[in-house]
This record gives C-alpha cells, structure tokens and sequence, in this order.
C-alpha cells in the first residue's frame, strides 16, 4: 500500500507531520511506503534533524501551500503546486492508494472530490469522526464537509457509517441516531423528518431515534448522523470542554501536592482514553479512494495512528462494502 501525506499541512507541520511518518514505519509492512509531499528542500532538512536518511521517503515535491484561512476552491484554483493539490493528483492518477492531510480541512474536501470523485452512487461525501464515550466509541458523520444538507445525504452518510462502525470498529448492528433538538419524533425542522424517514425505510439500519447533543457521551448510539455544520459545531465544542474540564482540574490541583500525586494516575489514563490524538484522523467516506483528514494540531503520534487507520480501511476494502450496500438499498429517495 502506498500512502501518501501533505507534509506541509497544519500547525506543527512539517516537524510533526514528519515525525510521525517516521514513527508510522514501525507499524507499516515492508511491502507499504510512504510518500511525503511538499517543499523538498525543507522535507529533506527536517528528515535530518530527525534522524532519518535522504532516502527514508520517497518525496513528490509541491513549492506551495494552503494556508487555514484561505478560501478552499479559490486556494487551489490558484496554487496548483500546493502539497493538497498534488496530493489529490497523485490519488487520481493512482500514483498512491490513500491520501492524509492535517491541513486545510475544506481544501482537502475539494481536491478529493475534484480528482478522486465519488464512489458510485454517493451524492456527496461525509467526514466521519470517532468520539470517545462511556461505553465505547461512536461514530459521527458529519462535522463538516458538507454544511448544506438534503435527507438523502444524511441517509446515505448512516449507511456509510454503519460499515464504517462494522469493519473499522467491530461493532455488530450498530444503534443509530439522528441529531435533533429532542428526541420526540414532532421536533425538529423538516431536513430531520424527512430524513428519519428515509433512515426508517432501510431495515438494515438499526435505528434507534431522535438524540439530543448531550446523548453522545452516554454511548447508547453507535452512530450519530447530523449535517457537517452541525457535527462540526458538536466537534469544536467536546473538544473545547474537555480542555477546560482537565486545565480546570490542573489549577485546583496545583498547590495541593499530595492530592496530585494521587490524582496523577487517574488523570493520566483518562486522559489517554479520551484523547483524541489516540484515534488518528477522520475518514473522508464516499470518495473512491482512501482519505484521512487530521485535526490540524496532530502530533506525531496523531499521524502515527491516521497511517494505521488509513493501512485498516484500504485492507478491509471498506469502500467496496459501502458501494454494495448503497446498491442494495432499496429506500426511495425522489430526489430529496
């Protein structure tokens, strides 16, 4: 398998990004490679200071890159050597079989869509993320590729995130839900209704109902199906929490040296298993092609485990499972 990464791409990039390919190495096979992407010169510079040889990777070069707050259809229009873009080519060409980026999230999106176009008979495609709970992990999908949804997209990012939550999680029947404002079947706007019937037409989907935000965390759903304005909103919004729940806990513990030690444990392994560094990045479901999208402050351990999460989709053929249930579906969409 050959994967290739946008070096360039994200806060700590290229440093971290590197790293972690370097690290990546230790749980790859002989038979897969890595291929960095961007600015060769500065590839090769930061693979010497990190121990590795000139020939650890091979290098496609990319000069340009796209920063976060550039305007993702403008950017690449305008820097078609940019590390996502030629990224995205290599994918097209099938010069690699999967692609990773810590970069910029919408960028990434577009590229994929433009050169790597969707499976057969995906309307558009969902990132789907996993979040840690208490019994376990749950799959949401989306948290922002697409921020305009139809029911027909949301039905189709539950069908994907089943397979997902089979093959990649090894949950069997995964439990559905529909993000709503109450879990009553009267509430919601008439993208939720419509769309809960579509998910209730397909008897494959075990669909367990409306949920509200607060939900996830119980970890009574295994899938979570919401637009990516939405998800991505849920997303920012954990992960926030959580940094001030720990950095709260750190300032009440810090002059309280006894009650540290003790705690210091307990913290660290809660911490571990609701880190989301632990669970790599997000897969891009529906391009016909491998795609992980990293948060964009990965560490190295981060891209470390997005190159082994990318090796488990590619190997279970994952997209191939997600075509055949599509066309085994047999629910009326009508153009919703």
């Amino acid at each position: 398998m050959r994967i290739t990464i946008d070096a360039m791409g994200g806060d700590g990039a290229p440093a971290e990004i590197i790293a972690g390919a370097i690290e990546a190495r230790e749980v790859l096979s002989k038979d897969d490679e890595i291929v960095l992407i961007g600015d060769e010169a500065i590839i090769q510079e930061h693979l010497k200071r990190l121990g590795a040889g000139p020939d650890a990777f091979r290098i496609f070069h990319a000069p340009e890159v796209i920063g976060m707050n550039e305007s993702p259809v403008e950017a690449l229009r305008r820097k078609k050597k940019s590390s996502i873009a030629v990224m995205a080519r290599a994918a097209s060409h099938r010069q690699v079989d999967a692609v990773l980026s810590a970069g910029n999230t919408g960028a990434c999106v577009a590229a994929c869509q433009l050169r790597m176009r969707n499976l057969e008979g995906v309307l558009r495609p969902g990132i789907a993320t996993v979040f840690p709970t208490l019994k376990g992990p749950v799959t949401v999908c989306d948290v922002g590729a697409n921020i305009v949804c139809k029911p027909a997209h949301l039905y189709q990012y539950a069908v994907m995130s089943c397979v997902y939550a089979e093959e990649m999680l090894g949950i069997a029947n995964p439990r559905v839900g529909l993000m709503n404002i109450g879990e009553e079947d009267a509430k919601g706007n008439d993208l939720v209704k419509k769309t809960r019937a579509l998910i209730k037409a397909d008897s494959r989907i075990n669909f367990v109902g409306n949920l509200e935000g607060r939900d996830i965390f119980e970890g009574n759903y295994n899938v979570v199906v919401c637009e990516g304005f939405v998800g991505n909103v849920v997303l920012k919004t954990a992960e926030g929490l959580v940094n001030m729940i720990f950095k709260a806990i750190k300032d009440e513990l810090v002059n309280r040296w006894l009650l540290a030690l003790q705690f210091k444990k307990v913290m660290t392994n809660i911490y571990k298993k609701y880190d989301y560094n632990e669970y790599g990045g997000a897969l891009l479901l529906g391009v016909n092609g491998t795609s992980v999208i990293c948060h964009g402050s990965s560490k190295a351990r981060t891209i470390r485990n997005a190159i082994a999460a990318c090796q488990k989709f590619y190997a279970k053929k994952i997209n191939e499972k997600i075509s055949q249930r599509l066309i085994q579906s047999t629910v009326l969409m009508n153009g919703q």
